[in-house]
């Protein structure tokens, strides 16, 4: 059932490409290695999908038994160790990539879990730890704060609206080709906006009394 959408394997290996790509940006500006940035675009790409696996009890993961999305990831890996210049020049068009990455994550996580029979919440889980989980991984590795837990652009809550739907449709017995497009532009579009307005999660609520000492020692 995953993914009914046409060409739905090269929608996949696309979606891996780009997100390995960030994390072999990551590993560049870190200055790693090309075993490094080949290990971190891995992690990047298949990351999620590795922890979804595991999660659901679908042994061996794909992150290691497809050769094509191990293949594809290394590929983005190499790309990135001798192109980097060119591709921080693509910023912007490489999030907006990342962004459609995120939403076939989100999209496909959510089908398996629900294939694999683990329920609508537990689908909901693998959905989002499929979209988020190799960013986790890359920042874990970077020695960053994962961006999952200072949700300022806005990348969690869009992956677990669009998981959210997907199982949600699905209970409903109406998750069709128009649905799982309607879920993937959700998600996608869900992301850019917050990109492009600024919009950001909540950060922990101070009251008065914790702003009136916040200048005192």
């Amino acid at each position: 059932m995953i993914l009914d959408l046409v060409p739905g394997d090269a929608l996949e290996l696309g979606g891996v490409f780009f997100a390995a790509l960030s994390g072999g940006l990551a590993a560049v500006r870190k200055r790693f290695d090309l075993v490094g940035v080949l290990v971190l675009a891995w992690v990047a790409g298949l990351g999620g999908g590795l922890l979804r696996d595991v999660l659901i009890g679908a042994i061996p993961p794909v992150g290691i038994s497809d050769w094509r999305l191990v293949a594809v990831a290394v590929l983005a890996g190499v790309v990135t160790f001798f192109w980097h210049p060119r591709l921080e020049r693509l910023r912007r068009s490489i999030i907006v990539l990342d962004a459609g990455a995120l939403a076939l994550f989100v999209l496909s996580g959510t089908m398996k879990g629900l294939d694999y029979g683990v329920g609508p919440l537990a689908a909901i889980f693998a959905g989002v730890i499929t979209g988020v989980g190799g960013g986790i991984l890359r920042d874990l590795l970077t020695n960053e704060a994962p961006l999952l837990f200072q949700d300022k652009q806005l990348y969690a809550i869009p992956a677990l609206a669009g998981a959210a739907l997907t199982a949600g449709l699905a209970e409903a017995g109406a998750l069709g080709l128009l649905s799982q497009a309607a879920v993937l532009a959700l998600v996608f579009g869900f992301r850019l906006l917050s990109l492009r307005l600024g919009w950001s999660a909540p950060g922990p609520w101070e009251g008065r009394t914790a702003r009136r000492g916040s200048g005192r020692m």
